[in-house]
């Protein structure tokens, strides 16, 4: 009988939400009004901070899982003020729930542990076997600007995605809350906010409150029915060299969308229009050389199809997870509710050229 993913997704959400914990202490101690991007910025600590307590629950309870990771710590051999900063934070956080923290392995022993662990996310990914992705801050600078921001943690199998989760904190815990203008800055990790996506192929998309210890209840969620594809709202980047944001203006108005597009950072975009907050995203291709990194569409795509929606490239092929660290064989993103994604998907051809 074939794994029904329980332990992978609990795992998952649990070393999310612990990853989640340290980000925010990050953002409250180092980051707010910080826009540095030098060595030692907030999102440099943030960044392999998560990612290291990430590694250390996969290894923990999967020890023979390989991992594409984002960060690798030759940098943080060298110095050693940023790694002792890492460090203090990694093994200052954790669960309030002891049994939860258990699950995810307990506290790293020591700082050369922590590197050893934060090294393990070399694998080169690939075709075959099990394979988890890790983004441990996806979108930079919406978490120095105190917007969207999501930590996000995927398991491919054979190159298809199993299990997604995504911790967003900045977003709002109530799935009907509809996607505001200023989503994208000047948002806050107060009461209210802070979710966690997941989906494991085949049973479904849920959101449930980020927390502290273990893990809140979960409930289903899924894509809004668009009756009316001119009341439709579609996300996109916020920095215009993600995605060409003339070409999705074309295309919102060939589809006689007239609500602006809400512009915000982070795979927080697929777990908003999987819930039915937004309807459309796009990521249209900026350069004919670009390859986008596996790690920072597995959860959201594995999500947002199990809410209801398709996902694919602008040719109109699946994103391909097994070729690899990035999405080689693919050119940008299309996701919409399955019924009108053709429809999405032809006006956006139309414009790229492609037909």
């Amino acid at each position: 009988m074939a794994s029904n993913y329980l332990k992978e997704l609990e795992v998952a959400l649990l070393a999310v939400q612990r990853a989640v914990r340290l980000t925010k202490r990050v953002f409250h101690e180092k980051a707010k009004g910080t826009v540095s991007k030098d060595d030692k910025s907030p999102v440099t600590i943030g960044d392999f901070g998560a990612q290291a307590l990430i590694i250390s629950a996969l290894k923990a309870n999967f020890p023979h899982d390989e991992i594409v990771a984002e960060e690798e710590p030759a940098q943080l051999r060298e110095d050693a003020a940023l790694r002792d900063q890492i460090w203090e934070l990694v093994r200052n956080t954790k669960l309030d729930d002891a049994a939860a923290e258990g699950l995810l392995g307990g506290s790293i022993p020591d700082v050369d542990a922590m590197l050893d662990l934060i090294d393990k996310g070399n694998s080169k990914g690939g075709p075959r076997g099990r394979i988890w992705t890790i983004d441990p801050i996806d979108g930079t600078k919406g978490f120095l600007r105190g917007g969207q921001y999501a930590v996000c943690l995927a398991l491919l199998e054979d190159g298809q995605v199993k299990v997604g989760v995504l911790g967003c904190p900045n977003l709002p815990v109530d799935d009907s809350a509809p996607l505001t203008a200023d989503i994208g800055a000047n948002q806050s990790d107060d009461e209210g906010r802070g979710v966690l996506f997941s989906a494991v192929e085949g049973q479904g998309a849920m959101s449930r409150p980020l927390g502290t210890g273990g893990l809140s209840e979960g409930k289903t969620i899924s894509m809004k029915p668009i009756t009316n594809m001119s009341d439709a709202s579609f996300c996109e980047s916020v920095e215009a060299g993600h995605s060409n944001q003339s070409e999705s203006a074309q295309i919102a108005q060939k589809l006689g969308i007239t609500n602006p597009s809400v512009r915000m950072d982070s795979q927080a975009k697929y777990g908003s229009i999987a819930r039915g907050a937004g309807d459309i995203y796009l990521r249209l291709p900026t350069s004919k050389t670009y390859q986008e990194k596996i790690w920072d569409h597995a959860a959201g795509d594995l999500i947002v199809r199990e809410a209801g929606g398709q996902v694919t490239d602008t040719k109109g092929a699946r994103l391909d997870f097994s070729v690899g660290r990035t999405l080689a064989s693919n050119s940008g993103v299309v996701a919409a509710p399955a019924v009108v994604h053709g429809q999405v998907l032809d006006v956006v051809q139309q414009v790229l050229g492609l037909k």
